[in-house]
């Protein structure tokens, strides 16, 4: 495997890069600090970033996009991510569903959609799948009818009625397009009735309740979906009606590209985190003083640093493996497994940068506690027992 970077692909991490420490840097620490949901979002550094690709690099070039690779858009995230890890997420959320749209909608509803989203620096994508009462159990899913999804969507002549809620689903307060999971046969297992939608947030009878107030990334945006008797036609109906686990890789599943794409996602970003970490902690130990000595002069905490960039590294190099896998579709099990180390990783890695700041970690240095709040969420996403029996299941299929 060659892991030399081409003129392209070193173009997009070093733009990254600069737009990350003159752009997302300054602002990082303020935008946290807000103390309101709601108001956190910053759609200036959004259109800036837009304009510079960052929101639409996954969209294949013949539809207006930059087409990047998946070693190019692993490389934007990680370098994002060092400034912000929640903003690097708000970008690549984008490029997560406008794969989808790519690999799994038809040619009708691409032109639809994919033109639309390239031409509004506004357009952001998310998609709908948990709900207050369906978790666990859409993300595993089992043969008994009454488990999973509680939205419902009825047939009406050329359209579906959607009647419930979502929960939790990112970008819903701020986003202008979504895919939605729906039970269309309540008689059946979830895999044989479920069935995925496109809905645009100005569909009739849908609208946003909630936004939840999260310790770590606060920047990005998690909200309430709340569908009474909303209007889908059937033109929005993705793939096969009750086809919805199969396209989006359920346990054992086929996958398509935004699924494969989320276990980088999620790897790429942590190794941004640990970047951060592995930076700042080497930097403050080299000034800091303690006991009349610079910190690093302690043999612990170069034992501590050691560790944190041995860690980092090994991350690196599964992200850039599993990267290159895509790149060459090579469809290997490496992209869930990766996403589970990062998890183990970043949380290590924070926990070992908190030690090396000492006292200075526990009297909440507001960096320090951001990056400690932001690592944690990957106990949730990354790490939690779902996603790793998920990954077992397909390691056995």
């Amino acid at each position: 495997m060659d892991f030399n970077l081409s003129n392209e692909q070193r173009s997009w991490q070093m733009a990254a890069r600069k737009f990350a420490d003159e752009e997302i840097r300054p602002l990082s620490l303020a935008r946290d600090a807000i103390p309101t949901a709601r108001e956190t979002w910053d759609w200036d550094i959004i259109k800036k970033g837009s304009k510079l690709g960052f929101r639409t690099m996954a969209v294949p070039k013949e539809w207006g996009g930059q087409g990047t690779d998946f070693v190019s858009q692993a490389l934007v995230m990680t370098e994002l991510a060092k400034a912000d890890s929640a903003i690097s997420k708000a970008f690549s959320q984008n490029w997560k569903w406008s794969h989808l749209i790519s690999s799994a909608c038809t040619e009708q509803q691409k032109q639809r959609f994919l033109p639309a989203f390239v031409a509004d620096d506004t357009f952001v994508l998310g998609k709908g799948l948990t709900e207050p009462s369906a978790g666990s159990d859409n993300r595993l899913p089992g043969d008994d009818p009454k488990t999973g999804l509680k939205l419902r969507a009825e047939r009406k002549g050329d359209e579906w009625i959607l009647n419930g809620e979502k929960a939790f689903i990112a970008n819903a307060p701020i986003g202008k397009l979504f895919f939605i999971d729906a039970r269309t046969d309540a008689s059946v297992a979830p895999r044989q009735g479920t069935t995925m939608f496109l809905v645009p947030s100005d569909t009739p009878g849908f609208r946003i309740g909630k936004v939840f107030n999260k310790s770590g990334w606060r920047f990005y945006q998690n909200g309430e979906m709340i569908f009474e008797n909303a209007r889908v036609p059937h033109a929005n109906v993705v793939g096969d009606v009750g086809g919805a686990v199969r396209k989006t890789g359920g346990a054992g599943g086929d996958t398509t590209g935004g699924d494969l794409f989320g276990d980088l996602e999620l790897a790429s970003n942590a190794l941004g985190i640990c970047d951060d970490a592995c930076e700042t902690a080497l930097r403050y130990a080299k000034t800091a003083k303690q006991g009349g000595q610079v910190l690093f002069a302690q043999q612990n905490v170069q034992l501590q640093i050691n560790k944190m960039f041995m860690l980092t590294e090994a991350l690196r190099s599964y992200v850039m493996r599993v990267a290159w896998e895509h790149d060459m579709k090579i469809h290997s099990r490496n992209a869930g497994l990766a996403m589970n180390y990062s998890c183990d990783v970043v949380n290590e890695v924070s926990e070992l940068y908190m030690e090396v700041r000492g006292a200075q970690g526990c009297h909440m240095d507001p960096h320090t506690d951001k990056l400690v709040r932001d690592a944690f969420i990957w106990n949730h996403l990354a790490g939690d027992s779902v996603s790793r029996m998920k990954i077992a299941r397909r390691l056995a299929a």
